[in-house]
Formats: structure tokens, sequence, C-alpha cells
């Protein structure tokens, strides 16, 4: 038969648990203090991009990374993650493709994606210029401001065509308050132009720039515009973490 505890056992028990518990909170309290110093600045956004719908984000990611669209799983995640977001409130095609544009790259790089998510499969890559104020070689810094000749950052929708001074023009709507959404104001558009080509950078070293625009080689800018045009999501990205972090899309 088995002996029951004593008092003074359960009493010691008791206490034992006490401490431990005491421990414990003592030490997730001094974690909590320091989890600014400890997680990384963009965790907000990172966080919110992992959760994206695994089944189907990552089997696209995989897809389409093999067949040559080398962007890091966390900025395909990002752009998923605003594409759904979209998507749900009916404000993209039914197209399903999503362009993603990373300007964390050289611009001797071809670094604009465009994917067609239903099919899983790359349809373009390409070289595409950022603004003549962002950065010569490589992007720095954004603006949404008239007259910057910055590109900016965030979520896109693709509008109409027009054939305008730079030729046929695809005209975009920036969706993010105070970060892009005077893009139509500043006549912010993908269009075609000679220094966004490779020859350019062979000359230069790098590729040449825009006022803002995502500028990209004639050679392929109509084949581009007409694929993505008429309320198509686009994603244009840099490591900002003040962009990350307050984003509506991607933390709202």
């Amino acid at each position: 038969m088995t002996t029951p505890p004593s008092k003074f056992t359960n009493r010691s028990s008791a206490a034992m648990v006490f401490v431990v518990s005491l421990i414990t909170l003592l030490s997730f309290t001094a974690i909590g203090k320091n989890a600014k110093a400890t997680l990384p600045r963009n965790y907000g956004a990172i966080n919110k991009a992992e959760s994206y719908n695994s089944s189907i984000g990552y089997s696209i990611y995989q897809q389409v990374y093999k067949a040559g669209a080398d962007i890091s799983e966390e900025v395909f995640a990002l752009a998923f993650k605003g594409f759904e977001k979209l998507s749900a409130s009916g404000r993209l095609s039914t197209d399903s493709i999503l362009t993603i544009i990373d300007f964390s790259r050289s611009s001797r790089e071809k670094r604009m994606f465009v994917i067609d998510l239903k099919a899983e499969t790359l349809l373009f890559k390409t070289v595409v210029a950022h603004g003549r104020n962002t950065g010569e070689e490589y992007a720095l810094k954004f603006s949404n401001n008239m007259n910057s000749h910055q590109s900016s950052l965030g979520f896109y929708i693709t509008k109409s065509t027009y054939t305008g001074s730079n030729g046929y023009s695809l005209m975009l709507d920036g969706i993010e308050q105070g970060i892009n959404d005077k893009a139509i104001s500043r006549a912010i558009v993908m269009h075609g132009a000679e220094y966004a080509s490779e020859e350019m950078i062979g000359k230069k070293g790098y590729l040449g720039r825009s006022f803002g625009c995502p500028a990209l080689p004639k050679q392929i800018n109509k084949q581009v515009i007409d694929k993505i045009k008429q309320g198509n999501c686009m994603f244009i990205y840099y490591p900002d973490q003040q962009y990350l972090c307050n984003s509506k899309i991607l933390n709202g």
C-alpha cells in the first residue's frame, strides 16, 4: 500500500513550486524588457510574412526559384502576403500576376521578377532602373515627395497604359499612404528607356537612372507591360526598417 505524503512533504513541494514559478516569472520579465534589443528591428513585418500560407506560397516560391527567380524567401513572403491581402479585398484582377522589384540588389543585376501565381511560373526576369536621387549603382534613399526624383517603396496596383514622351507606358497606383500614394501625381510609371539596358551597364558600370520610375529595357518593355497591366500587384522592396515596420499592408 502506498504511504500518503506527509504534511511536511506537501508544504515542501508547494514551496518548491512557488520558487520555481517565481524564478520563471522573473526570467520572462527580464526577457520582455530586453526583447527590443534582441529581436530584429523589422521583426513585426518578418513575423507577419512568415505566417503566409506555406502550402501555397512556399510551393509557388520553390517553383519560381527553380525557374530562375533567385529572390529570397523573405522578400517573396512579404510580396505574397500583400498580394493575398489585396486580392481578398477585391482590389486586384483575376490574372494573379505578381511583380517583385528587389532594390536591395545592384542595378547591374536582374532584380525585377514577374510571376504568374496561378501557373507557378516565372514570366520575366530583368534589370530595372531606380530614381537618380535614390542612388547610383545601389538604391539607398526613397521618397514619396514631388520632384524628389527618388523611387518609392511598397505595394502598387497597375492601371491602364498610354503612349507618352517615354513611349508605351504603364500607370502605377501607389496604395500605401505617405509611402507611395503620390505615384500618379508624380507621374511614376513603368516605361522603356535606353539607359535601362544591359548595354548601359557595360559602358557605365551600372544601370542608368530615372526620375523615380521603374524603367525597363526597351526590348521587353511592351511585353512586360501588357502582361502586368490592369489591376495586378507590384511590390517594390528594400530592407528599410521604417517601411517594414509601418506598412499597413504588411502589419495591418
